[in-house]
């Protein structure tokens, strides 16, 4: 399994964790003013229109059409189809469970990883920091939350939104670090362009022509196109091309805890002490798991 080598991709990690855990509160602000599929198409098409005109200052969109079928692959795994589902999902879900659903990623980006894309390998202190992450997460989301995954009707559906949503992700990120060589800006835009094609007229089909909302759920979803997706994707890409997904997937440790921190500043949520023994928990979790305690071990 790759460690990140570089300090850099901790960094951008560090970031990751930062703009995705806002992403959450952020969510339910926006679809306070938004229906969810309208919500996802509108986020993806700003997003695409700061991304397609900012890659023709590094060279345009990129050429071969092996590029633009794994841009249609990330577009659809890893923006058009879990935006929709997260967005979605959150409007039957709390937070709490889309925060376990996008845990869940680590655990299977390793085993996905290690049969798809060569040169990644499980190796035991991985599993185990991934453990003690989880174990992590699970304190943070509390017992209380888990116990609603045994509910029933339109709740279990939106359960479902939340775990498909990180199936999608980690098959994405899969496909990112299989692509050809492109641009990381150009790259981004034409998964961003094709995203936004796809998700705009299944908005129109689904949900009609959108009413335009007023207020903060604007400001909320301006915030989500800009941050957790444009400049959330060009790091993402980044870090997959030199660290992998097994790295990149340690960023879910993170984003319950900034989701619950900003949830507190934003929505007023109380923030209980558990928090510092999940944050704890989770640290301790992604330096096992990349080998920062003693040697590391021998592939499984």
């Amino acid at each position: 399994m790759n460690d990140g080598g570089d300090w850099r991709n901790w960094v951008r990690l560090a970031t990751l964790g930062l703009i995705w855990g806002g992403a959450f509160p952020l969510v339910e602000i926006a679809l306070e003013g938004f229906l969810p599929m309208t919500l996802a198409a509108t986020r993806l098409g700003l997003a695409a229109l700061i991304l397609v005109p900012l890659s023709f200052f590094y060279g345009g969109l990129p050429t071969g059409a092996k590029v633009w079928i794994f841009a249609f692959g990330v577009a659809l795994l890893s923006n058009a189809l879990p935006f929709a589902l997260l967005s979605w999902g959150q409007t039957h879900v709390t937070a709490g469970v889309a925060g376990v659903a996008m845990a869940v990623m680590p655990l299977m980006a390793l085993p996905l990883s290690h049969l798809l894309v060569p040169g990644e390998r499980m190796s035991s202190k991985g599993m185990l920091g991934l453990g003690i992450g989880f174990i992590g997460v699970l304190v943070l989301i509390g017992f209380d939350t888990l116990s609603q995954l045994g509910g029933a009707g339109i709740e279990v559906l939106g359960q479902i939104a939340c775990l498909s949503a990180t199936v999608c992700y980690v098959l994405g990120s899969i496909t990112i670090k299989r692509a050809p060589k492109a641009h990381p800006i150009a790259f981004a835009a034409a998964a961003m362009l094709l995203a936004a094609i796809i998700a705009i007229p299944f908005a129109f089909v689904v949900e009609g022509v959108p009413q335009m909302p007023t207020g903060k759920s604007v400001v909320a979803m301006a915030v989500l196109a800009i941050g957790p997706t444009v400049i959330a994707l060009m790091l993402m890409l980044k870090v997959l091309s030199s660290a992998g997904p097994p790295f990149l997937s340690l960023v879910n440790y993170q984003v319950p805890v900034w989701a619950t921190i900003f949830g507190a500043i934003f929505l007023g949520e109380k923030i209980e002490p558990r928090l510092a023994i999940a944050l704890i928990l989770i640290l301790i979790g992604v330096a096992v798991s990349q080998g920062r305690f003693g040697r590391r071990s021998a592939p499984l």
